[in-house]
Parts: C-alpha cells; structure tokens; sequence
C-alpha cells in the first residue's frame, strides 16, 4: 500500500508541479523500502507454520519466495534512487525531472512486482483464487 500511496502522491506532484509533493513521495519510497526488508524476512518462518497444512503447494511457496526476492530488489532500488533524488533536491532545489521520471518508472515497476508476489501469496492457502480453478 506504501508505494500505492507514494506512486499517488508522486504523480500529484508531477500534475500540480509540486515539488514538495514529490520529495514527500521520494521519503515514503524510502520508508517502504526500509520497511520491506522486516516483511521479507517473515517469510521463512511463514513458509515452516503453511507447510504441512493441507491444500498448501510447495511450488506455490516457492514461487511466491523467488518473486519475494525479486520485490525486495527492486523495492530496495527504488528507495536507494529516491534518497538518492532527495539528495539531488536538498535545499531548495527541486528534483531533476530525470530523477523524478525515473522514480516514477521505478515506482509503477514496483508496484506491478508486488502485485504479482502478493497473488503469488495468496494462491498458497486460498484455492479459489489459483489458476484453472473456478470459485464455489
């Protein structure tokens, strides 16, 4: 939801050409990207308590740990390229519009891998939403 966030406040600031706006959304990246590290490390004790449970897919908990590992990397790039921008910006200068389109693509990169990882996890205990299965 944090890069939900920081992606809608970001593109605030690009169409009110508001540079505040656009460093606040470069210190939630940075936050998210911070706070992602926490998550990822839950899931290993997470995949020990699912995996004996009936219905739970090893596959399915693999795959979801390998797009995981993928998240955190590029969540983790685009926290280093936003505090990088904020550095660019300090003071009063504004964010080199270069800097700022790159996050932006970081940012919708981003939350496209996460959308994914976060189906991926939860085809592992809720059946109805996996692949060729059809909701009863």
């Amino acid at each position: 939801m944090g890069l939900i966030i920081g992606f809608l406040v970001l593109l605030w600031g690009f169409i009110r050409r508001s540079e505040e706006a656009k460093k606040i959304a470069l210190g939630i990246f940075v936050v998210v990207g911070l706070v992602t590290i926490p998550i990822y490390l839950t899931g290993d004790p997470s995949e020990h308590a699912v995996m004996l449970l009936p219905g739970v897919s090893d596959h399915l908990i693999h795959e979801h740990d390998d797009s995981a590992g993928f998240a955190l990397a590029a969540t983790s790039i685009l926290a280093v390229a936003s505090l990088i921008g904020l550095w660019l910006c300090r003071g009063n200068n504004g964010l080199p519009s270069w800097s700022a389109n790159l996050i932006l693509i970081l940012a919708i990169l981003n939350i496209a891998i996460m959308v994914r990882t976060a189906n991926l996890g939860g085809q592992i205990r809720h059946t109805e939403i996996r692949s060729g299965n059809s909701a009863q």
